[in-house]
């Protein structure tokens, strides 16, 4: 067995989460895949896989590996192709969250699509995690830690969950000073991924809660921008939705300090063998456009 294989065994296993499952994937023993591990650890100098209370995952020194067996893996199949087919063809099918799909994605989309005019690409915008395979999509922008560490991601950058309000609410209601306040104050909280009545602090958001007792909620988070810049309240929104408002003074960050760690934007795939080549270069497209927003890792 060549070390691409082992690689790609790797890959797998972190994939599938199981070296059953692995194994059966890529028509291998499960005596070879175990073999390919430990030859790969013993080579590494450092244990790369661990099992946690459901399935086989990577460690810290593993992860590390997994990234660049992935780009490793994806550059070689890429080689493999007919170096006379130029042009790309058929359709793609992309997802992401609604304003950061509108905002960023779309602009590189038609990019993408400029350069390469035999493409077609179907943009499925939806803030709710759609399943790749379930929906028929290639590739999604995540926003946050993955659930699934089947699935194959990229980091383009990192956002932020901030505390804003207009400066009309603020010259009227006064600015909080701590956490601990934001439960006098008029918020606007979104309903679709936190919970209703509260606002959680501290670096990974287990540490203060704030109970709330929300002016306004909305599912979706143009009518929460649309509410903030009215002065109705205090909302928390991620930090390229509110961007624009910031810088032209529109809105104002409340208590920075506070703000729990970055959550990372990730572009994510369901498997990194066999990847078409259509879906290889948007992924290797995006990530290069996407990594130099000003608005994701704010430069």
């Amino acid at each position: 067995m060549d070390r691409l294989d082992e690689l790609e065994i790797f890959v797998a296993v972190l994939q599938y989460g199981s070296l059953a499952e692995a194994a059966r994937r890529t028509r291998r023993s499960a005596p070879a895949i175990t073999r390919a591990i430990a030859s790969l650890e013993q080579r590494f100098g450092a244990r790369l896989v661990e099992r946690t209370t459901r399935r086989l995952a990577a460690t810290e020194a593993g992860a590390r590996l997994a990234e660049r067996a992935q780009l490793l893996i994806g550059h070689y199949q890429e080689a493999l192709f007919d170096t006379t087919e130029t042009q790309l063809s058929g359709l793609l099918r992309v997802t992401a969250p609604v304003q950061f799909g509108r905002k960023h994605v779309a602009p590189l989309v038609m990019e993408f699509l400029r350069l390469h005019p035999d493409m077609q690409i179907e943009m499925v915008l939806n803030d709710r995690n759609l399943e790749l395979i379930d929906e028929g999509l290639d590739l999604a922008v995540r926003i946050g830690h993955l659930e699934d560490s089947g699935k194959v991601a990229r980091k383009v950058g990192d956002v932020t969950r901030m505390l804003v309000a207009s400066p009309a609410y603020l010259q009227q209601h006064g600015s909080p000073r701590q956490p601990a306040e934001l439960a006098q104050h008029q918020t606007i909280v979104g309903t679709l991924k936190s919970p209703r009545n509260e606002w959680r602090f501290g670096p990974n958001e287990d540490g203060l809660r704030v109970k709330l007792s929300p002016r306004l909620l909305f599912n979706e988070v143009e009518s929460q921008l649309m509410a903030v810049r009215a002065g109705h309240g205090i909302a928390r929104l991620l930090s390229y939705q509110v961007a624009d408002d910031l810088a032209a003074g529109t809105m104002v960050r409340l208590l920075p300090e506070a703000e729990p760690s970055p959550m990372p934007v990730q572009l994510v795939v369901q498997h990194i063998q066999r990847i078409p080549r259509k879906v290889r270069t948007f992924w290797d497209f995006a990530w290069e456009r996407l990594s130099q927003l000003s608005q994701i890792n704010g430069a």
